[in-house]
């Protein structure tokens, strides 16, 4: 895009410059952060929420397309705001299109140039006024004019998920070792929302100094004192079996010492099914949440393992919403190759999924990363499948290459996730020491959404069919 100007002696009364502008719900989004306006009136709302008269264009923000006119056509770049009065007769709403005028109704030496603004919708008058903005003094011609792109980090998804359970009860859920500012709050906020009941198992004198640190009110919370992290965590696994608790949640300790005591022999929450861990990211650049397993607990995960790691996908999935999640198994080509154990694995859990010993679900692959996700990288390398560019589920052939995808996804897509480790007898909310308050609340939710599945068989999310072309 290349711009160029009119100097004052290059205007005369009667010039017109004319753009359209089309109004989307990032730009209302854009305004309230730039503004500081959070007038509700003037925020985009969800699809069926009920929301009347929302969706309605800060006027302001109406009266500032005046400047994308006067800045690029009319005088161009090197244009000086003076003055713009602004009067508003109607108001435009998200998927309006806006024409927005100006013509030269005076000029005043040595460069002060009077124009009539007036924007329309359809011929309906919107906002009309007059701007005073001083011409250029110099020739401008600004070539290949690029704006770096804007993403507006919207995360619908865990929204969808934290509403889904507003119904359901809260859960007792053993809260291991909340000796640290994110862990103990991210506890409290599961709280508040009414996701679970925190029995709060470490500590209580560091613990109390956190909640006094950060104003955070502990009446009414159960608290346990124990003086170790292994104690703290068979304590919480033995809750669990004693029917104290329905969930346990990871605080400020490693992995391993928690997953210990869930996978033990004795006293444990083992099952007949491999012990695995789900990541559920929902990230702003993607339409819907997108599982990763296992970046968290099976290193190098054998075939036989890949069979309950993908079930227990699955299942989460289920309950998640999903009528039918399709489960895309990953490798670096998405050709079978005797060379790449990944690609074989991937092959034999599609087979698997199609002769029901997988079930729930539909599997494919191997599949490469793009063409997982992307349906035209699908479309380009010919793929034809029910799962290649519309994967919900995507299984990592071991546990490292999970752990980055799942970490760039949090920091390089701004995905928001949560952690749970499933194939116990209760879920384990397993996040990372570094999630902050809304990762460990989203965990709640999923725990909370996967338990309610696996007691009544029926997902409390309305279902939903993936990913559509």
């Amino acid at each position: 895009m290349t711009l160029s100007n009119r100097l004052f002696d290059e205007i005369a009364v009667g010039d017109t410059a004319a753009t359209k502008r089309v109004v989307a719900p990032d730009d209302l989004y854009v305004f309230a952060h730039v503004s500081g306006n959070l007038n509700p009136l003037n925020l985009p709302h969800a699809p069926g929420e009920d929301a009347e008269g929302q969706n309605v264009a800060p006027s302001m923000w109406i009266g500032s397309l005046f400047s994308s006119v006067l800045g690029n056509l009319l005088p161009g770049p090197g244009t000086v705001y003076e003055a713009q009065s602004l009067r508003f007769h109607a108001r435009a709403e998200v998927g309006d299109e806006l024409a927005v005028k100006v013509e030269v109704i005076e000029r005043r030496a040595p460069r002060t140039i009077v124009l009539a603004t007036r924007i329309e919708r359809a011929g309906t008058l919107i906002a009309d006024g007059v701007a005073e903005v001083r011409a250029p003094e110099e020739r401008r011609v600004v070539a290949d004019v690029a704006l770096p792109g804007l993403t507006v980090s919207r995360h619908r998804n865990m929204a969808r998920m934290l509403d889904a359970c507003a119904g359901l009860d809260a859960m007792p859920t053993a809260v291991v070792a909340p000796e640290e500012e994110n862990a103990l709050l991210g506890a409290l906020a599961g709280g508040r929302e009414r996701l679970i009941v925190p029995i709060l198992i470490g500590d209580e004198a560091k613990i109390r100094e956190i909640a006094k640190a950060h104003g955070a009110d502990l009446s009414g919370v159960a608290i346990e004192n124990v003086e170790s992290h292994d104690k703290a965590a068979a304590r919480a696994v033995e809750l669990v079996g004693l029917g104290q608790a329905r969930a346990v949640m990871k605080g400020h300790l490693h992995s391993d010492e928690l997953l210990r005591h869930v996978v033990k022999s004795q006293g444990g929450l083992r099952t007949s099914r491999r012990v695995s861990h789900v990541f559920v990211m929902d990230a702003p650049t993607l339409p819907n949440l997108l599982l990763v397993t296992d970046a968290a607990i099976n290193i190098a995960p054998t075939l036989e393992e890949k069979v309950d790691i993908v079930q227990n996908a699955i299942d989460l999935g289920r309950a998640l919403g999903l009528a039918k999640p399709k489960v895309g198994v990953l490798s670096a080509v998405e050709l079978v190759n005797p060379k790449i154990q990944s690609t074989l694995d991937a092959a034999a859990l599609s087979k698997m999924s199609e002769r029901g010993q997988i079930t729930g679900g539909v599997v494919d692959g191997p599949l490469a990363m793009d063409n997982a996700i992307s349906i035209s990288a699908a479309r380009t390398k010919g793929l034809t499948s029910l799962v290649a560019g519309r994967a919900d589920i995507l299984v990592a052939p071991n546990l490292e290459s999970g752990n980055i995808l799942a970490k760039e996804l949090t920091y390089a897509a701004q995905a928001e996730g949560a952690g749970l480790v499933l194939g116990a007898r209760a879920p384990v909310m397993l996040t990372s020491r570094a999630d902050d308050e809304g990762s460990r609340l989203f965990s709640c939710a999923v725990a909370v959404l996967y338990a309610h599945w696996l007691q009544t068989g029926e997902s409390a999310v309305a279902a939903t069919e993936g990913k559509t072309p």
